[in-house]
């Protein structure tokens, strides 16, 4: 997937680049600048994954201590298959053991976390067997699959962007793999883009499976991995420049405004380098640096502006100014939203950038914020007067200036707001800005003035999300994108030339056979453990009978600081009408049984369904809430869908970028944090619940654990272990076990955590996963 986030010269636009939080839709907020001098101009585009399409075979196991290979282990007779269940008999080693602050703790499966090695293959090879044997029997996959290929198959378009005479977006006609790039001339003499689209990069054709812009710079990610190879095209005539930056992850790109190059932020290469499947490796990602490229060079002919050796987890972001005169950097640790600010005057570097070719010296950075207490990000400046959003003394953020002659006298433009959050703000129109707030899940966009960041209009909008805000200070109108759960996309044009702001809809996408007038979203507020009141929507076909009858799907996250803000799904709106199913998002708060109860009650309690035939679904920190949930209280919950889960709590820091994590969830490492982790790891927490309950039939939940295989964020060996310790502590250790609901695993090949997905992919996971959850919540499908 190529995902185009650019800049015009001395203008900004708010972009989103892929950072190491562990939720697939976690972003971090970066303006981005493109390069603009004389005839002479670059264009960045920057991806969060590309995925090629290729299908490697996966290889059998069923493996023991000793060489032979005994039979699979039966589970007992199955009240939701009919039919006895075989799952594989995976190898443990009860000797690896390992020491927490006197704390012995077993790890059987610790031979999982080597992707490489060939017991591994096997064993993700016979899970995939069982996997299909059971969808096999789940009777509505096919028509699920249709119905969700009929709703997919419409145009689909991102907010345009403008530079030069020239507007970029991107647009998939529908069932295309990846979207596509268009570039389209601006006519002064129309409102409108009317002219005819060209295509300017098709991410499609690069794998099997009149403007002064001069280069586009784009990133491409193989199946799915955070890792990053950088590519430069040249608008004018479309060629591919022989420039290519290897193993950048987790970073933006930006120019310069002499048209010689970019920043860009890399890791050094994994061990092997070349010879390795990027994005299969575990080894952590450290050292991370800030490098300028110069265009028409090779890697090798860097200037290193920027490392830190003796803090090894530090991850550096760059982002020059929009008048060319600053580069601005900030460093961050882990996904905690606090970041130093540093920032170095290039229009006072003698002989600029090319008087660093060959240096030993970093670029000469001076420190504005040099802790790591408060996150601090740019919205503009003039020369020295500069404006950031900040959550310095203000939990629900604000924006304030500072000028850089007088760095100790902050002032606040726009305070801290009473209730709500302020996600985001951009430059437009001159003096005014464009903040986005988040209230109660929802958002709200504003219109203020950038001097006194007072409220000058509040733009009308639905309940729902706003995205891809495309504004420019020089521009008088900009672009925002909508959805909503009945809302599947729209992009509409904001001009602000008059007094009052005129909104109008610009691109609006229509899916056929889509009634939304049949369906009806709400919100509701139910209490917590504590007593706060937790929002939650609620999607479900109009006036249907709050009998208990329903399936439901009950979606959270619950960390970092995220919440799931509404979005249009194909597949949800499938099960709605053909399963009668209710979706429900639910912005918990913790980890754990606690906000899943409250949720769970409110659901049961109103109507809605009942624990038979509830499903909880999560994926990444979602998806170790699913792990967490299932071992608490398994008898709440009829079907549990866990993706891309941290399972191990006790050693996911020791894995590409998990040692980010830390901030949010502590680390074994840590004799007190040790005791945190280990009272709801779902690794270590899992327990025949028959044991637990004297006289109690209680089993865990019909489970699907979703993983992928190119997960380079959090690494399939989490997945793994867990599905491996589930089937044998409730399955396959025992002759007659109580567990009749299944247990398996659906491993993807050739994707990562989920970003860049081609769409049959995104097509064929839910048609897997939903008819799973129909097939044990028992849905029958109605036409």
């Amino acid at each position: 997937m190529l995902n185009a986030f650019a800049h015009h010269a001395r203008s900004q636009i708010l972009a989103f680049v892929t950072v190491p939080a562990i939720h697939f839709r976690f972003t971090r907020r970066l303006h981005i600048n493109i390069l603009r001098k004389s005839s002479s101009s670059s264009l960045l585009l920057l991806n969060e994954a590309f995925s090629n399409r290729r299908v490697s075979n996966s290889r059998r196991y069923c493996s023991s201590p000793s060489s032979s290979r005994p039979s699979s282990a039966i589970m007992g007779s199955s009240s939701v298959l009919g039919e006895l269940l075989h799952y594989p008999s995976a190898r443990r080693d009860d000797s690896v053991v390992e020491d927490y602050h006197g704390v012995k703790i077993t790890d059987p499966y610790r031979w999982l976390e080597d992707p490489d090695a060939e017991e591994v293959k096997e064993f993700v090879d016979s899970q995939v067997k069982l996997t299909d044997s059971v969808l096999a029997k789940c009777e509505t996959k096919e028509k699920l699959r249709e119905n969700i290929t009929a709703l997919f198959d419409h145009p689909r378009y991102e907010s345009p962007f403008r530079r030069g005479d020239k507007y970029f977006y991107f647009h998939n006609t529908g069932l295309q793999a990846q979207d596509v790039l268009y570039m389209q001339a601006f006519s002064l003499s129309s409102d409108d883009l009317d002219a005819e689209p060209e295509v300017l990069l098709d991410p499609n054709t690069l794998s099997d499976d009149g403007t002064d812009a001069k280069y586009l710079a784009y990133g491409l990610s193989s199946s799915g991995s955070d890792w990053v190879t950088i590519k430069l095209i040249k608008i004018e005539d479309k060629k591919v420049e022989p420039d290519t930056l290897s193993w950048v992850k987790f970073s933006g790109i930006t120019w310069t405004h002499d048209s010689k190059g970019f920043l860009y932020g890399r890791y050094p290469a994994p061990k092997d380098g070349k010879d390795i499947d990027a994005g299969t490796e575990t080894n952590s990602n450290l050292y991370h640096e800030l490098y300028y490229h110069f265009i028409g060079t090779d890697q090798s002919q860097y200037i290193l502006c920027w490392r830190d050796s003796e803090n090894p987890k530090y991850m550096f972001g760059a982002e020059v100014t929009d008048d060319g005169k600053f580069l601005i950097m900030t460093t961050e640790e882990g996904c905690d939203p606090v970041n130093k600010l540093y920032y170095c005057d290039l229009s006072s570097l003698s002989g600029g950038l090319e008087s660093f070719r060959g240096s030993i010296s970093f670029l000469p950075f001076i420190k504005l914020v040099d802790t790591l207490d408060e996150q601090y990000n740019i919205i503009s400046n003039d020369e020295t007067l500069f404006t950031f959003l900040t959550n310095k003394d203000a939990p629900k953020y604000k924006l304030v200036r500072v000028d850089l002659k007088e760095p100790n006298s902050w002032t606040d433009v726009v305070g801290e707001h009473e209730k709500d959050v302020l996600a985001s703000a951009c430059a437009v129109n001159g003096n005014q800005l464009v903040t986005c707030y988040m209230s109660d899940v929802k958002h709200i966009l504003q219109i203020r003035d950038m001097k006194s960041g007072s409220l000058l209009h509040q733009l009308p909008l639905d309940i729902g999300s706003v995205s891809d805000v495309s504004a420019r200070r020089k521009d008088n109108t900009f672009f925002f994108s909508f959805t909503s759960f009945l809302t599947p996309g729209v992009i509409y044009k904001c001009d602000l030339a008059n007094e009052a702001p005129e909104v109008k809809v610009f691109r609006e996408v229509a899916v056929p056979g889509f009634d939304m007038e049949a369906f009806q979203a709400t919100q509701v507020f139910y209490p917590s453990k504590d007593g706060t009141k937790i929002p939650m929507f609620i999607v479900a076909k109009k006036d249907i009978k709050l009998d208990g009858s329903h399936p439901c799907l009950l979606y959270a996250y619950g960390g970092f600081n995220i919440s799931i803000t509404p979005s249009f799904s194909a597949s949800r709106i499938v099960l709605s009408k053909h399963l009668g199913a209710v979706f429900c998002s639910a912005n918990i708060r913790v980890v754990g049984s606690m906000g899943r109860n409250g949720t769970k009650r409110y659901l049961v309690s109103a109507g809605y369904t009942q624990p038979s035939k509830l499903c909880i679904e999560g994926g990444s920190n979602g998806g170790l809430l699913i792990g967490a949930c299932i071992n608490q209280r398994p008898n709440l919950f009829g079907c549990a869908l866990a993706h891309v889960g941290v399972m191990d709590m006790l050693r996911f820091h020791k894995f590409t970028i998990g040692h980010a994590w830390t901030t949010d969830y502590g680390c074994s490492e840590n004799e007190e944090e040790f005791h945190w982790l280990i009272k709801y790891s779902p690794l270590h927490n899992v327990k025949r619940p028959w044991e637990q309950q004297t006289g109690n039939s209680v089993q865990y939940p019909s489970t699907m654990l979703l993983t992928s295989d190119h997960d380079d964020r959090v690494v399939p060996l989490h997945s793994l272990k867990l599905l491996a310790t589930l089937q044998h502590m409730l399955c396959t250790s025992l002759e007659n076990s109580p567990q009749t609901n299944p247990i398996i695993g659906r491993i993807e090949v050739k994707a990562g955590h989920r970003a860049g997905r081609p769409t049959k992919k995104m097509i064929d996971e839910p048609a897997d996963r939903y008819s799973f959850m129909a097939k044990m919540v028992n849905a029958p499908w109605t036409e």
